[in-house]
């Protein structure tokens, strides 16, 4: 069994939550939405997602455990993999808990975590893991702005936020044909100058990025043309509407302040629970069907397969058979 003294506690700082909105403004697109999640609380999945494995790569970095990131990919394709250790891929499993009843009681005592884990079923189900492969679990103790008044009182505390607005339509985001956007317009209805960061593609579906500054009820274009508008980014709460046109498509989006999602996860501290490798998951997991209560969630959203904490591998062991090299040897 394990106990609560083999749970990793990392300590958390911003360069966590930046490293994971970099990847996520670009990346939500080209996710899969399993659990059918709305737009931000999809976002801040996904910062939470990179927060946590980039915790893991500083502590096996500090610990001298060796490791490769060989199946990662471009943001538009599903990494193979998260990281491979020993040769086998691991795939983590991150969780973002944002109760603060759940936070003040996961940071009293790490024990809380003993009974809670569950793995999405058909990800357990895919051939991208061999049995061989493994699953490690970490949790994320961080808040998040859900409501409007949880953005206001951030921004009136002086705290973090990162504004974000993304389209969903198909013909903005290049899905349903891929051709030029043209040079996009931008323009605010604002008192006060605002920088807007526009994130899209180009005609090879690479990144591509401008920032640009727009004076009051002035119209400016981008550089480049884009061939897809993946999000706007605005470092405040503009005052009244931002649009932004395309003169291939003929038509202007307009984003009312309410509009702007809040992405920034604010971070507490990082547990890394445990690990079980797909064979080892196969034989102590139960079915959980969609909708079940478990104790990071208060119901799922798709059917899982669940293991407790408390029958994982410790993070410990894990780092060991690395630096030895046991597993070379089977």
């Amino acid at each position: 069994m394990l106990s609560p003294a083999a749970i990793l506690r990392l300590p958390y700082d911003r360069t966590l939550t930046l490293a994971g909105i970099e990847y996520a403004k670009k990346s939500l697109h080209y996710t899969y939405n399993r659990m059918h999640l709305s737009e931000a609380a999809r976002l801040r999945k996904i910062v939470a997602g990179v927060a946590v494995e980039l915790a893991f790569r500083r502590w096996l970095d500090a610990n001298g455990v060796a490791y490769d990131l060989l199946g990662a990919t471009g943001f538009t394709e599903k990494d193979r993999y998260d990281l491979r250790l020993g040769g086998r891929r691991c795939d983590l499993k991150s969780f973002l808990l944002s109760n603060r009843a759940k936070i003040s009681a996961l940071r009293r005592d790490p024990a809380w975590l003993l009974d809670a884990a569950a793995v999405p079923e058909d990800q357990f189900e895919s051939h991208a893991l061999s049995e061989n492969d493994f699953y490690l679990f970490g949790f994320l103790a961080g808040l998040e702005t859900r409501q409007s008044d949880d953005l206001k009182k951030a921004i009136a505390t002086g705290q973090d936020v990162y504004l974000l607005h993304t389209p969903t339509e198909a013909h903005w985001l290049g899905q349903r044909r891929w051709r030029s956007l043209g040079r996009l317009a931008l323009k605010a209805n604002t008192r006060r100058p605002i920088e807007v960061e526009v994130g899209g593609q180009s005609e090879k579906r690479e990144a591509l990025v401008e920032r640009l500054r727009l004076e009051p009820r002035t119209r400016v274009e981008t550089r480049r043309e884009f061939f897809s508008l993946l999000y706007l980014h605005v470092p405040r709460l503009p005052g009244g509407a931002v649009g932004v046109s395309s003169p291939a498509l003929g038509e202007t989006r307009l984003i009312a302040p309410p509009e702007w999602m809040n992405i920034w996860v604010y971070g507490m501290e990082i547990y890394l629970a445990g690990w079980l490798t797909k064979a080892e998951f196969r034989a102590r997991g139960r079915r959980l069907p969609a909708g079940a209560s478990v104790k990071q969630y208060p119901r799922t959203q798709t059917a899982n397969r669940a293991v407790l904490v408390k029958d994982l591998r410790p993070i410990e062991e894990l780092a060991r058979l690395v630096k030895n090299s046991e597993w070379g040897r089977k």
